[in-house]
């Protein structure tokens, strides 16, 4: 049965509304995150926080990618990234790449002084709402994606799910210093966000490439 094209224009329209509204909520829920876990993590003194905000920051820029790409398509329904994204796409593949450096470093030097922050308080309630917005995130988008058939939406739940795994990372470091009091925690949560943030990096410039990394089931062509 051939389906009407009044009601494939009308699928296609709710799908980049919904694909729209979901990356300006990615956007926007970061660069609050970012803001809050960057004054607590400089406040309390603590590294891990720090540099989850930062590396809050950097999915805003991806984010902003993403919602380019979705406007673009919506216009002319093209499925490859243009230069505005690839130009994008490398910014945050090498921002990640920094970050991770730069935590290494830091937390080699703290754990090497036997730095201990003042309380990971922040940090719990910080990774808390984290973990609850993006496993939403994640369920809107893998929905949305797999009734569209949008494998560019399947990978960038996937990119939400890296996130989540972040906010898992500063739960664990920031409950266990309160717990323990052991200050190497801090550092040790901070190492964890600088590998996922490595892996982020390889996995924006293989985008950039044009390589889409999905795991979302057999939609993702």
């Amino acid at each position: 049965m051939e389906i009407p094209l009044s009601q494939t224009l009308n699928n296609r329209n709710v799908f980049y509304k919904w694909a729209s509204a979901l990356a300006l909520i990615t956007i926007l829920y970061n660069l609050g995150e970012g803001c809050v876990s960057v004054f607590f993590g400089l406040q309390d003194g603590t590294i891990a926080l720090f540099g989850f905000g930062l590396d809050s920051y950097v999915e805003v820029v991806s984010g902003i990618g993403i919602w380019h790409m979705i406007k673009r398509m919506r216009q002319s329904d093209a499925g490859e990234h243009d230069r505005f994204e690839k130009r994008a796409l490398r910014i945050t593949g090498g921002a990640f790449y920094v970050l991770a450096a730069g935590l290494i470093v830091t937390s080699a030097i703290n754990m090497y002084e036997g730095y201990r922050p003042e309380t990971t308080f922040w940090g719990i309630v910080v990774s808390v709402a984290s973990v609850l917005c993006m496993w939403s995130l994640i369920h809107y988008k893998v929905k949305v994606g797999r009734q569209y058939h949008s494998q560019a939406l399947l990978a960038d739940a996937n990119c939400s799910k890296a996130c989540m795994y972040l906010s898992l990372v500063l739960l664990i470091s920031s409950v266990g210093y309160e717990i323990t009091g052991f200050g190497m925690l801090d550092s040790m949560g901070a190492l964890g966000i600088a590998c996922l943030s490595w892996r982020e990096g390889r996995e924006a410039f293989e985008k950039a490439k044009g390589n889409f990394s999905c795991e979302y089931g057999d939609t993702c062509h």
